[in-house]
């Protein structure tokens, strides 16, 4: 394997009492030590540009971080079967940093896992030029699934998948980079 993933975990929700700070905690700590892979999260609570005419420099620090990273995992709940307005937000803050990433979803919500909000968020990147993984998370009745010390409660099946996207999306990160360094995506067509 070649230089490190840059993988950026970005939390979808900028609620008060989230359980998306529950979530991403999981997916950091079963993916801690993952080689050749290193995790940036990306909170949108301090990582949302404040609304800037012309992009000021908040737009352009998240820009900058985004173009940074080879690849994305989005944790997202589904709110009223979509995903949350800060989500998008901070994905219309960036435009040429999402292409040809490849981005897997961790979704979360009640009996649906969030898989609503995941189909909306395809066709956005889709729009955007990024690569969305068939495999990811989906965590049903989601008040269920941890414990008061924030473990998820019967881990086996759940990390599996997890680790599963993770090793399609370090295929695709890869993959993409080094195309990406034969021929800059921005030149092709």
């Amino acid at each position: 394997m070649t230089a490190t993933l840059r993988i950026g975990v970005i939390m979808g929700s900028v609620r008060e009492g989230r359980l998306c700070d529950r979530v991403t905690a999981w997916v950091v700590r079963t993916l801690q030590g993952e080689n050749g892979i290193q995790l940036r999260v990306i909170d949108p609570r301090t990582a949302l540009p404040a609304v800037e005419n012309g992009g000021g420099k908040s737009t352009k620090a998240l820009k900058q971080l985004l173009a940074g990273m080879d690849g994305f995992i989005v944790v997202t709940p589904e709110y009223n079967h979509s995903f949350p307005a800060a989500l998008k937000q901070l994905i219309d803050s960036a435009y040429d940093e999402w292409q040809t990433r490849p981005v897997g979803f961790v979704s979360y919500g009640a009996m649906s896992g969030g898989i609503r909000a995941v189909e909306q968020l395809r066709q956005v990147f889709a729009e955007l030029h990024a690569v969305t993984l068939r495999d990811g998370v989906a965590l049903t009745d989601i008040w269920s699934r941890f414990d008061d010390l924030g473990e998820l409660i019967e881990p086996g099946r759940t990390d599996a998948a997890l680790r599963r996207m993770v090793s399609r999306l370090r295929w695709w990160a890869m993959a993409t980079r080094d195309a990406r360094s034969v021929e800059p995506y921005d030149q092709v067509g």
